[in-house]
């Protein structure tokens, strides 16, 4: 099958090996342009770009996709059906329409749970008990097309968002080579109206920690927000960013250092964080952190620590 593919980050680059492994023609590659990095804010390209240029497949980088010059250049590639994996772009209903096809779309929730830009970290934040991919049809609205192809998984008790993220991008790789494979005979379904919800981007204040909050609330954001962008706390007027954690017994006052394993009270019950990262520092396990930081029993995380 004559491909389009259209992703972004890490996380589209297995789809992107998996249909060219299945032997599909990529007809080419639209991913987002080169951005400033590093320290010496040199352009960098995206990951799909570095693995489609190793491919030797053609890449292309508008910053838009809306004008009727770039949507001709797009439907000129005459493809049978277009691939999108978080591209980033928002894709007018003349591009959709423009491959034989249409467009698919591989989505990271069990829709219609958790439309939008960020499903993987709220299904976390949100105490869901799985999660999966669908092959979803694309229209113009959010996420809302007809689904061809639903994969579900459970989630682990100590699931990151960069773990469930792995998870979800092999998953999502294996379940558009069979969506591809079975085109003809799969049945659109269309999402119920019940159950609808939304993954909107994540904001930068949630990721401070309110020591007040409950333990499994604290837990699942940190879990959630693991790797990026990282739940943090004050720690002695450093910012600590945290990256694992579990809920325990224990109780104090929020905030305070309950042992010398680096449990933390909560408004309710408390957290042990098992990886963190001081700033300016390499993550590390808990042991390994408190050989450099001592925390005695009583000390306080958070404003002021």
């Amino acid at each position: 099958m004559r491909i389009i593919f259209m992703g972004t980050p890490d996380f589209s680059v297995p789809v992107l090996d998996a249909l060219h492994e299945a032997g599909h023609e990529i007809a080419a590659v639209y991913t987002q342009p080169p951005r400033p990095a590093g320290r010496g804010k040199k352009e960098r390209p995206s990951p799909v770009q570095a693995r489609a240029e190793a491919l030797g497949v053609d890449v292309r980088h508008p910053v838009s996709v809306r004008s009727d010059a770039e949507i001709a250049r797009f439907a000129a590639l005459k493809a049978d059906i277009a691939v999108v994996v978080a591209y980033g772009l928002i894709l007018p209903q003349a591009l959709l329409d423009a491959p034989a096809r249409g467009c698919l779309n591989i989505h990271a929730s069990l829709l219609p749970r958790w439309r939008g830009a960020a499903p993987i970290q709220r299904a976390i934040m949100a105490g869901d008990a799985e999660s999966g991919v669908c092959i979803m049809q694309m229209e113009a609205g959010l996420d809302t097309g007809p689904v061809l192809l639903e994969r579900r998984i459970p989630l682990a008790r100590d699931e990151t968002a960069g773990s469930l993220r792995d998870r979800l991008s092999a998953l999502g790789a294996a379940a558009i080579v069979e969506a591809l494979d079975r085109i003809d005979d799969l049945v659109p379904q269309p999402q119920p109206d019940d159950g609808v919800t939304y993954a909107a981007k994540i904001d930068k204040a949630e990721a401070a920690v309110d020591w007040t909050r409950p333990a499994e609330e604290i837990d699942r954001q940190i879990r959630g927000l693991s790797p990026f962008p990282g739940a943090w706390t004050d720690c002695r007027g450093a910012r600590l960013k945290l990256l694992n954690s579990e809920p325990v017994d224990g109780q104090g006052e929020p905030g305070q250092v309950l042992d010398d394993r680096l449990t933390v009270a909560c408004g309710a019950g408390a957290v042990r964080l098992t990886e963190v990262q001081l700033a300016g520092r390499a993550r590390q396990d808990a042991d390994a952190f408190l050989r450099g930081t001592p925390l005695a029993k009583g000390d306080k995380l958070g404003p002021s620590a």
